[in-house]
C-alpha cells in the first residue's frame, strides 16, 4: 500500500482525490489549509491546518511514511507550494504540482495586469468608482483606505472580526458561478471595474466573460512564480504521472 499526500483546497484537488482514491493499493491523505471555515470535506482520510512550515512538513512526511507528494493547492498559495517543493527534495519523494492554466486575455477584454494585490489597489483611484472585488478575505485591508470607491466584496467566509475592510457590501457565496448570475450582479450593482486574481479554471471564469460583455475593465493580479519541479495542468495528467511513479 502506497501513501499519497495531496495538498488540496481546489476543485481540481478534490477531483484528483476522488480519482486516486479508486486506484488499487493506494491510500490517499488530503491536507486542507483550513482557511475556509466550512471546507468541502474530501473522500477518504484528510487533515485540516498547517504543518508548521517546511520543517513541520518534512517531519509529517517522514512520520506518516508518505511515498508521493502532490501539490494541488490554489495558484496563489505560494508559501505552501515552496515548502512542499523543498520538503519533497529533503525527503527524496516524487513531487508533482497540479496547476491549472492561467486565464489569457482574448478579444474584447480590457485587462490591467498588475504584480500584486497592493498594486491593484494603487491603480483603482485613477478610473474606478464601483468595484467588484474578488480576491478573497485575506487581503481586503489593501483597499480599506480607498474612501472614494464603493466595493462589492464576494467572499466564502466573512472577514476576521475588527479587520480593516473597504466600504461597501459583503456578498458571501461559493462558486461555480454562471454567466447569467455574473451579468446580473455587475448590472444590479452598477459595477464599473472588476478586480480578480488570475486563478484560472472554470469555476469563476464567468465573471471575466461578464466583464468582457459589459465592457468593464479588469484589474488582473498576476500569479506568483511557482517553484521548479514537475507540473501538469489537469487531473488526468496528474493521475498518469502518479501511476508512472508508483510502478
Amino acid at each position: 500500500m502506497k501513501r499519497v499526500l495531496i495538498l488540496g483546497g481546489t476543485g481540481d484537488g478534490a477531483e484528483l482525490v476522488n480519482q486516486v482514491s479508486n486506484l488499487p493499493n493506494i491510500e490517499v491523505i488530503t491536507s486542507l489549509a483550513g482557511r475556509t471555515r466550512e471546507p468541502q470535506a474530501p473522500s477518504g482520510l484528510f487533515r485540516i491546518g498547517g504543518f508548521g512550515g517546511e520543517l513541520g512538513l518534512i517531519s509529517y512526511l517522514r512520520t506518516e511514511k508518505i511515498d508521493v507528494l502532490i501539490d494541488a493547492t490554489h495558484p496563489f498559495a505560494s508559501e505552501i507550494s515552496r515548502n512542499a517543493a523543498s520538503a519533497a527534495i529533503a525527503c527524496n519523494l516524487p513531487h508533482l504540482m497540479l496547476i491549472r492554466p492561467v486565464w489569457q486575455p482574448v478579444g474584447g477584454d480590457n485587462w490591467i495586469e498588475v504584480e500584486t494585490v497592493a498594486a491593484a489597489a494603487e491603480n483603482l483611484p485613477e478610473f474606478a468608482q464601483r468595484v467588484f472585488l474578488t480576491i478573497g478575505r485575506q487581503q481586503l485591508a489593501s483597499f480599506a483606505h480607498l474612501d472614494n470607491i464603493w466595493f462589492l466584496m464576494r467572499l466564502i467566509d466573512p472577514p476576521p472580526a475588527n479587520s480593516a475592510i473597504p466600504q461597501g457590501k459583503i456578498l458571501r457565496d461559493r462558486g461555480p458561478f454562471t454567466l447569467e448570475n455574473e451579468l446580473k450582479l455587475l448590472q444590479d450593482h452598477q459595477i464599473d471595474t472588476l478586480v480578480s486574481k488570475n486563478s484560472g479554471g472554470d469555476a469563476t471564469y464567468a465573471k471575466i466573460i461578464a466583464a468582457r460583455e459589459l465592457g468593464i475593465p479588469v484589474v488582473m493580479v498576476k500569479r506568483p512564480p511557482t517553484p521548479p519541479g514537475n507540473q501538469v495542468n489537469d487531473v488526468p495528467s496528474a493521475v498518469v504521472w502518479l501511476l508512472n511513479h508508483l510502478e
